[in-house]
Parts: structure tokens; C-alpha cells; sequence
């Protein structure tokens, strides 16, 4: 495996890894928004609670990210920052917005709806904002002047397959964020909870396959070179769906483990998990080599071999001392019933 394909290997793995980690974050912001006047559901209890920890773990892929491609690609990082300014800085100052208000929601009582209103409108912008750098690397609404790449946003923002991007990046937000808070609600006994994001999770989750298939669609038209090397791997796209497919029979069928309960939400996860992982490799693969479409690729852009190298074992190195960290994590907030118990009753 040569160094631009290990080192672009890194770069998907921290995408994918802040995609899943920015859906807990970002969805349940806007979830404890929707049904912060009901308490009757508690709904909002059990998103807080959620939101709590991982906004700042978070924070820290994002952060690893950026230094990443930095480090890793720093001949495609002009570029890439030169077309990004935009969406760029506006993604920058919303989560520096969002992040001050989540602080300052724990301890202005007086101003907690007006804060939690606040953090949910920006956590749902913001994916739709994030994911618009997919389609921007395609290279249609990129212009060239004088040898220096500029953002079209006319182009951009007058895009059917831009707006599909958006819609799935909102929707697959809303839709894996309410599967974590199902699931987290049925390990922390809040059944009423339970089933509003259980529903919730079954009005997004459709409606995410719809927009999937609308950047398919839109892609044959938008970006041909890549609908055709992405169709090249339809059995890997077809093993996708199978995927939500479970993921849609864990919402619906009765509980294996728990009698007279609807819903298998923690497998539902896993499978859309799975259908995430399996569509952005197809995803990916078929859009090496270009890093961005058509003049630069991963060749063009990776540092130096030596370079690579130290950067590399560093990453390597800083992933093994984390990863304990970061399983205890998922331990502590989603499977360790008696700290969760705990929460709810401080809560309450």
C-alpha cells in the first residue's frame, strides 16, 4: 500500500469517525430543542444527559482532523482552504457559538430555553454546512482564475445534488442521533422517552434512504466520473441497503430480550452503522485519486515520504493511547446502567 493511500486512509477514518460522533452531538442538540416544553415526556432529560459528555469528545476528532489533512496533504491544503473560506469560517463560527452556548446553559438558568434554542438550531445547520465539502471536491462549482481555485456559491447553491447532500446530512443526522437516544433511553428505564425517539427514529429513517438515493440520482447528472465508478461497486451499494433494511426491522419487531417491548434499537444502530461504513467506502474508492476533481489528486498533494513517515506513527501512536479512552467512554454513557440511573435521579 503506497503512503498517499495509507495517509488518505487516515483522513476517511476520521471522517467517518467525526460523522458518528457529530450525529450524537449535533442531533440530540436539536432534539432536547424540540421537546424542551414537554416535560411530560422527559424526552429532553435524557438528550441532555446525552449531550453532556460528547460535544467535547466531539471536538476533538474535528480538531484531529484538520491537523490531519494538514499534515498529511499540506500541497492540497492551499487549495482546499482557498475554496472553503466560506462554508469554512461559517462552520467555525457556529460551533464556536454552539459551544459557548452549551457552556453557558448549565449555568444561566434564566436563559436555558432561549441557549438550548440556540445549540439545537446550530446543531442542525451545521451538518448540512459540514457535508456541502463533499460535493464542493467534485469540482463542478470550482473555478479557476489565473491558476488560483474560488468557491462559485451561485453554482453551489443552485445545485440539485448539493441541496440532496444537505438533505442527507440533516436527516441522517436526526436519524442516528434519535436510534443513540432510543437506545440510550431503554438502558436508563425512561420508556416515555423511549418511544417518541423510537418514533422519531422511524419518520428519519426512510427519509434518509430518500435523500441517499437523490445523491445518486442527482450525482449521473452532476458528476458523472463519479455515479459511474460508484455503480461499479452496486453490490456493495445493494449490501448498503440490505443493511438499513435491518436497521428498519430493528425499529419495528418485538424485543428479542424484553417482553412486551417494541423495538431493537441497539441493533438498529450497529446495522446503520455498518450501511454508513459500507456506503462511504464506495463512496471513496470511487473517488480516488482525486482529492479534488479533476486537478489534484492524492498523488499530487501527499507530503514527502520521510514526512509522512513520523506523521504516521504519530497518529498511530496517539490512537492507541486514546482508544482506551474512548472506549470507556462508550461504556461509562451508554452501557454502565448504574452511572446512568445516577444521572437521572440528579436530573430529576
Amino acid at each position: 500500500m503506497t503512503d498517499e493511500i495509507l495517509a488518505i486512509s487516515v483522513i476517511w477514518g476520521f471522517v467517518f469517525i467525526y460523522a458518528v460522533m457529530a450525529t450524537m452531538d449535533f442531533g440530540a442538540g436539536f432534539w432536547s430543542m424540540i421537546y424542551l416544553d414537554r416535560k411530560q415526556t422527559k424526552a429532553t432529560n435524557v438528550a441532555n444527559r446525552y449531550l453532556s459528555p460528547t460535544w467535547e469528545v466531539t471536538n476533538t476528532f474535528i480538531a484531529a482532523l484538520v491537523v490531519a489533512i494538514y499534515s498529511l496533504f499540506p500541497k492540497a491544503t492551499y487549495t482546499l482552504g482557498t475554496i472553503l473560506i466560506i462554508p469554512g469560517s461559517t462552520i467555525l463560527l457556529l460551533l464556536a457559538l454552539r459551544s459557548a452556548f452549551l457552556v453557558f446553559s448549565n449555568i444561566a438558568t434564566d436563559y436555558v430555553k432561549p441557549l438550548s434554542y440556540i445549540s439545537g438550531i446550530t446543531g442542525i445547520i451545521i451538518p448540512g454546512i459540514l457535508i456541502c465539502i463533499l460535493p464542493i471536491t467534485h469540482g463542478s462549482y470550482i473555478e479557476y482564475v489565473d491558476g488560483t481555485a474560488n468557491l462559485s456559491l451561485a453554482a453551489l447553491f443552485t445545485s440539485p445534488n448539493a441541496y440532496a447532500f444537505i438533505g442527507f446530512g440533516i436527516s441522517s443526522t436526526l436519524f442516528l442521533s434519535s436510534l443513540l437516544l432510543a437506545d440510550y433511553s431503554k438502558v436508563s428505564t425512561e420508556m416515555h422517552a423511549y418511544k417518541v425517539y423510537l418514533r422519531d427514529a422511524q419518520i428519519m429513517g426512510p427519509i434518509s434512504l430518500i435523500m441517499a438515493i437523490l445523491i445518486v440520482f442527482t450525482l449521473r447528472n452532476e458528476a458523472s466520473w463519479l455515479y459511474d465508478r460508484m455503480l461499479a461497486d452496486s453490490p456493495l451499494l445493494w449490501l448498503s441497503v440490505l443493511s438499513f433494511l435491518i436497521a428498519g426491522l430493528g425499529l419495528f419487531l418485538p424485543s428479542f430480550f424484553e417482553k412486551g417491548v417494541r423495538g431493537m434499537p441497539r441493533i438498529s444502530v450497529v446495522a446503520t452503522i455498518i450501511q454508513y461504513l459500507i456506503a462511504s467506502y464506495v463512496y471513496g474508492k470511487a473517488h480516488l485519486p482525486y482529492f479534488i476533481y479533476p486537478n489534484i489528486t492524492i498523488q499530487d498533494g501527499v507530503t514527502d515520504p520521510n514526512s509522512f513517515r513520523v506523521v504516521f506513527a504519530t497518529y498511530i501512536v496517539g490512537f492507541v493511547i486514546l482508544f482506551p479512552g474512548f472506549f470507556y467512554f462508550w461504556r461509562l454513557f451508554m452501557n454502565d446502567k448504574k452511572y446512568i440511573q445516577q444521572g437521572k435521579e440528579e436530573k430529576e
